[in-house]
């Protein structure tokens, strides 16, 4: 990839559309690749600009986008040339009381639009084409519940960065010149106990969060526990800059099994503010400071992708030599 910094009549490259608007449907393909079928998903990832581009143009007001994602472990399989500077496999957090798990992840697809069917076309066509080659270690189908909350009533992604901000979060920049405009992107699947979560007062459940429920506005200092959740998401470096990181979380559920959940999506230029933000909620700081949200949310999967840019995609770096 060009320096486009040393460059000025250089276009820089495109992002993938990890900053594309909310929508009220996504669904979530993690899998990983079978011995032998790289090429396969090589091929793939090369067409992915084009299968969407072939389901979204038949409505185009409903806003579909994919994003695909590679993990550590596939990218040298998949591609020749350098590696992104911070991937690396999901680390696996480990506190007293709670357990963030490292699960396997060689691709994800995010595929969000307004309506569900669109993102289910999306999702059923890459899978056409890798069926065999991949095994599926996770789908999940999320939705918007009621005014952009989670299922434990909460508005969710309330303090996400806008515009220039936004972009200045989730898109790698000059400090790794040859993946400029790319992105990290961390996820983890929770479980949520809602019997037990039922039986706190809404006042109980906001110093949980750190926010009110109704209103969605952050409590006062003097009220909001250390331990809640908005707390210890909040990072502040030693100059007073506070980092932030994209959230796109969607809920998910089945009545029937009586599953309830958040999705947790996050991208960021780089893992390690977003990994910052798993140490302070599971390993606690200071110790026995743990998220109190972890009492009733359990992660069961995690994951870290990177995010290529659009043009690295549609034009990638041949397949490393298999040969012997």
């Amino acid at each position: 990839m060009v320096d486009t910094a040393a460059n000025p009549d250089i276009s820089p490259p495109t992002p993938q559309p990890v900053l594309a608007t909310l929508t009220e449907s996504a669904i979530l393909l993690s899998m990983t690749i079978r011995e032998g079928a790289e090429s396969d998903a090589h091929d793939l990832l090369a067409d992915v600009s084009g299968l969407q581009r072939a389901v979204g143009f038949r409505v185009p007001e409903a806003l579909l986008s994919v994003v695909a994602a590679i993990g550590a472990a596939a990218w040298d399989r998949l591609f020749s040339g350098p590696r992104p500077r911070d991937l690396h496999e999901f680390r696996e957090v480990r506190g007293d009381k709670h357990l963030a798990p490292s699960t396997p992840g060689d691709l994800m697809f995010h595929i969000r639009a307004r309506p569900m069917d669109l993102c289910f076309e999306a999702a059923a066509l890459i899978m056409d084409r890798l069926r065999g080659s991949v095994v599926v270690v996770d789908e999940t189908h999320g939705f918007k519940y009621l005014d952009e909350r989670d299922l434990l009533g909460f508005a969710d992604g309330t303090e996400n960065p806008v515009g220039r901000a936004a972009a200045e979060a989730a898109l790698v920049g000059a400090e790794d010149p040859a993946f400029s405009g790319s992105s990290y992107v961390i996820t983890q699947k929770y479980l949520h106990d809602l019997g037990a979560w039922n039986l706190l007062s809404d006042e109980e459940q906001a110093k949980v969060v750190g926010r009110s429920k109704l209103s969605n506005v952050e409590l006062p200092d003097e009220i909001k526990p250390s331990n809640s959740h908005v707390a210890l998401n909040t990072v502040v470096d030693e100059q007073g800059v506070e980092h932030d990181i994209v959230r796109d979380n969607m809920p998910f559920g089945s009545a029937g099994v009586g599953e309830f959940g958040t999705y947790f999506i996050g991208y960021a230029r780089t893992p390690a503010i977003t990994e910052l933000m798993l140490q302070r909620m599971f390993v606690c700081d200071p110790p026995g400071n743990d998220d109190r949200i972890l009492d009733f949310s359990t992660p069961i999967t995690g994951t870290l992708f990177f995010v290529p840019t659009a043009d690295f995609l549609d034009d990638p770096p041949p397949a490393p030599s298999r040969e012997h």
